[in-house]
C-alpha cells in the first residue's frame, strides 16, 4: 500500500448489490483484493453503499458524500441529516429510475455509481494513484428488477467507467470470473459449474476447462440467472416476522368502512434499495394520515418512527445477522432496540430454520429452475459436472447448499472465497493474454 500502482497492473472490479471488491493481480498471475482500513479495522470488501448529507459554512451549503464503511460511519454517527443509499445497483437495469434528488440535487446512476468509485479510489490510497486504462468489471447473467433492461444497465455502466477514467472496459459474466479463479487449481480436464450468490442475483454457468501447457483452454456451455439472491431472503424474514409488527395490513375506518392499509408502503420499506425513497414529507404524511384513523395504532406508529429515524439500516443489520446465524443454529432470535429524543422503539422475533425454509421455498425452486436451464442449454445431465463451485454469501444458506448436495453429490461441491473470489477472477482476467477472450455477448 506505500508504493503507487504500476501502469501495467491489471484490475478486476466486482461491483456487486451489497459489497464491492476490487482486485489486482501482478505479470506473475497471482491476484490480491485491495483491502480499506478504518479505524485500524482493514475490510477487504467495499460496502456497496453511500451517504450524502448537508454541510453548512459561513458562505453557503455543501453536499459532501461518503462510501463504503466510511458511508455506515457517518450515518450512525448523526443520521439525522444524511441520505443514505445502498443497494442501488439494483437501480441499473431501470427504465423507471430515471434520477434521484439528494438535498436539493439531481443524480443519474451513472452520477451515483462514478462518485462510488472515485471515493471508493480515495479510500485505497495510493495503491489506485495511477489506475490503468483498462478495466475488466463483472456483470450479472441477469440484472435485478422488474422488466430489467440490459442494454440500458450497460450503458450506465460504461458511462460511470469513462467518467472516472477507464478508456478500455471488458464486461466479464460473474460466475464465469468466479470459474477462471477456480480453474486455477484445476490438474486436469473438468466441466465446472459456477453458481453465485449475490444480494440482488444468482447466476451460473457451465464452463468446460482444459489445461493445455500451463494455459487454460475454456469452452462456455452454458449461462443462467435469475433476479433471487440475499435480499430476497432478507425480505422474507422481514415479510414474516418484523412486518406484521409494523403495522403491515392493519386496518383504519374510512366513513363507515373498514379498510386495510396499502400493503405498498411496507413492501417498498422491506426492499433495501428503496429505503431512502420512503423518507419523503409526502410518505411520511399520508402514513400519519392512515395512523389518523387506524384501529390499531401500535405498530403503524413504530413503522412511522422506523422511517422517521433512519432506522433502516440498523433493523437490515439485524436481519441479516439473523440469517446468517441460521445457517449455523436451527434458530435465531431477533431483538431490536431503538432509543433517542422523544421515541423508544423495540422488535422481537425468534426464527426457527425450518420456518425460514418454508417462507423462502418458492426462491429456492426458481433457484433451482435457473440451474436446470444451465443444464438444458448445455444438453447436459448432472452427472456429467465433474466440479461445482459455490460462491457469495447465501452459498451458506443450508438449503441452497442443499440443492447442490443432492442434486451433484457432495464430494463435487467446493467453496472457498465466497465474498472474494470473483473480483479475483476479473483481475485475473485482466492480466491474461486475451481478456475480451472472456467477455460477456450483449444480448
Amino acid at each position: 500500500m506505500a508504493q503507487s500502482a504500476p501502469q501495467h497492473l491489471a484490475i478486476g472490479l466486482d461491483f456487486g448489490t451489497t459489497n464491492t471488491v476490487v482486485a489486482t493481480s501482478s505479470a506473475r498471475g497471482e491476484a490480491s483484493v485491495l483491502p480499506f482500513t478504518l479505524n485500524a479495522h482493514t475490510h477487504a470488501t467495499f460496502r456497496s453503499a453511500m451517504c450524502f448529507w448537508d454541510e453548512e459554512t459561513e458562505s453557503s451549503h455543501d453536499l459532501r458524500f461518503e462510501a463504503g464503511p466510511w458511508a455506515i460511519e457517518r450515518f450512525i454517527d448523526d443520521p439525522t441529516d444524511c441520505r443514505f443509499l445502498q443497494s442501488f445497483k439494483t437501480f441499473a437495469a431501470s427504465k423507471s429510475f430515471t434520477e434521484t434528488h439528494i438535498h436539493g440535487r439531481k443524480f443519474t446512476f451513472e452520477d451515483l455509481l462514478s462518485a462510488f468509485i472515485d471515493k471508493m479510489r480515495a479510500h485505497a490510497g495510493p495503491a489506485l494513484a495511477d489506475m490503468p486504462l483498462q478495466l475488466v468489471a463483472g456483470r450479472p447473467v441477469a440484472f435485478a428488477g422488474v422488466n430489467p433492461n440490459e442494454a440500458l444497465a450497460l450503458e450506465r455502466y460504461e458511462r460511470a467507467f469513462k467518467r472516472v477514467g477507464f478508456a478500455q472496459i471488458t464486461y466479464v459474466f460473474e460466475p464465469v470470473a468466479a470459474a477462471y479463479f477456480f480453474a486455477q487449481r484445476l490438474t486436469k480436464a473438468a466441466t465446472v459449474l459456477v453458481a453465485d450468490f449475490g444480494g440482488g442475483t444468482s447466476d451460473f454457468s457451465i464452463i468446460r476447462f482444459e489445461p493445455h501447457k500451463g494455459h487454460l483452454k475454456s469452452m462456455p456451455l452454458a449461462h443462467s440467472g435469475v433476479a433471487v439472491a440475499g435480499d430476497v431472503f432478507d425480505y422474507r424474514i422481514l415479510e414474516h416476522a418484523i412486518l406484521p409488527q409494523l403495522g403491515h395490513r392493519a386496518q383504519y375506518k374510512s366513513i363507515d368502512k373498514i379498510l386495510e392499509v396499502p400493503t405498498h408502503f411496507h413492501h417498498r420499506f422491506a426492499q433495501w434499495n428503496q429505503l431512502a425513497l420512503m423518507k419523503s414529507p409526502a410518505v411520511i404524511r399520508e402514513l400519519r394520515e392512515y395512523l389518523r384513523f387506524a384501529i390499531e395504532k401500535d405498530g403503524l406508529g413504530k413503522f412511522i418512527t422506523l422511517i422517521e429515524n433512519d432506522l433502516g439500516y440498523p433493523l437490515y443489520k439485524a436481519v441479516a445477522d439473523v440469517k446468517a446465524a441460521l445457517s449455523h443454529n436451527a434458530q435465531s432470535t431477533l431483538a431490536f432496540r431503538a432509543n433517542g429524543l422523544g421515541y423508544e422503539l423495540a422488535l422481537d422475533a425468534t426464527i426457527e430454520r425450518n420456518a425460514f425454509e418454508t417462507w423462502i421455498a418458492d426462491d429456492l425452486q426458481k433457484l433451482e429452475d435457473a440451474v436446470d436451464e444451465a443444464l438444458g442449454e448445455a444438453g447436459l445431465g448432472a452427472s456429467e459436472i465433474d466440479r461445482v463451485f459455490l460462491t457469495g454469501g447465501t452459498s451458506f444458506v443450508p438449503a441452497v447448499r442443499a440443492i447442490f448436495d443432492q442434486r451433484f453429490g457432495e464430494k463435487k461441491i467446493e467453496t472457498g472465497d465466497q465474498l472474494e473470489s470473483i473480483a479475483y477472477g476479473l483481475a485475473l482476467i485482466a492480466n491474461s493474454a486475451d481478456p475480451s477472450a472472456w467477455a460477456a455477448a450483449r444480448s
